[in-house]
């Protein structure tokens, strides 16, 4: 019924816990997950989680925040996405919010290493995976320069205003709504997720970080998702079934790969 369209299974808190994750999913109705990468280090760990359970799929890409890891090449990128249940690129994109003394100028590395996923994607036809925080005049720029928009991808985690999600929309691109669209102060947030259509929308957790409203504060997983689908249909007027049905379809057009049957060799 729901798809958790990113989220860090990986990670150590939840991969410890991945039997009883993937219980609370069931029981929750939550059906398959996208397991998202981080770094070329963490890649090996995050498919085979994608490999070993069959709801499960994951990308490949190195965060933009990602310092001190391999930097990912172009050939890094194609090789292991070439691979059985890699479904997109990323998530990458780029990141202002903690220059530490830095100017954005400073960060042109961030930019570049942008540019080598949007590549990828190109080359791949899979979609990006786009992270933006304080970035995204430069994040939509470079986005337009690569030519992004003949593949698209997904604006994940979307905190940005409604100019930037009328933006992304108009590049080809769609719009995931996370735990925060259920937080108090989120009103302006919210009013971009009445404007975003339905049909260009998709639901996550980026858990472990960001439970939803009535978890906030605990670590986040993906059976939490439905309650990010709540909002989304008290804010459209829908039933949770019409925004639950609906998303999963975005989600299965955006990542075609998902659909995809498995080749035995």
């Amino acid at each position: 019924m729901f798809v958790d369209s990113h989220c860090h299974l990986s990670f150590p808190e939840l991969r410890a816990r991945m039997a009883e994750i993937r219980a609370e999913m069931a029981a929750a109705q939550v059906d398959r997950a996208l397991c998202i990468c981080t770094t070329i280090e963490e890649f090996e760990l995050v498919h085979g989680l994608a490999l070993a359970h069959d709801n499960l799929w994951c990308t490949v890409g190195v965060h933009p925040d990602s310092e001190d890891v391999h930097e990912p090449t172009l050939d890094d990128l194609l090789l292991r996405a070439a691979l059985p249940r890699v479904v997109g690129i990323g998530e990458t994109g780029l990141d202002y919010y903690r220059l530490n003394g830095r100017s954005v100028a400073d960060m042109a590395w961030q930019r570049e290493r942008f540019r080598v996923h949007i590549r990828a994607a190109r080359a791949t036809g899979l979609p990006l995976v786009v992270h933006t925080r304080s970035a995204a005049v430069d994040t939509l720029a470079v986005l337009q320069d690569e030519g992004q928009g003949a593949v698209g991808g997904v604006f994940h985690c979307f905190t940005e205003s409604r100019e930037v999600a009328r933006a992304a929309l108009d590049l080809g691109f769609m719009v995931s709504f996370s735990g925060i669209l259920t937080f108090r102060n989120a009103e302006d947030l919210r009013e971009v997720a009445r404007m975003v259509p339905l049909d260009r929308l998709l639901i996550e957790t980026d858990a472990p970080y960001l439970a939803p409203v009535p978890h906030r504060g605990k670590v986040n997983t993906p059976a939490w998702v439905p309650h990010v689908a709540q909002q989304v249909a008290s804010l459209k007027g829908l039933t949770l079934d019409a925004v639950a049905r609906q998303t999963s379809a975005n989600f299965d057009r955006l990542f075609p790969r998902v659909a995809e049957p498995e080749v035995v060799a």
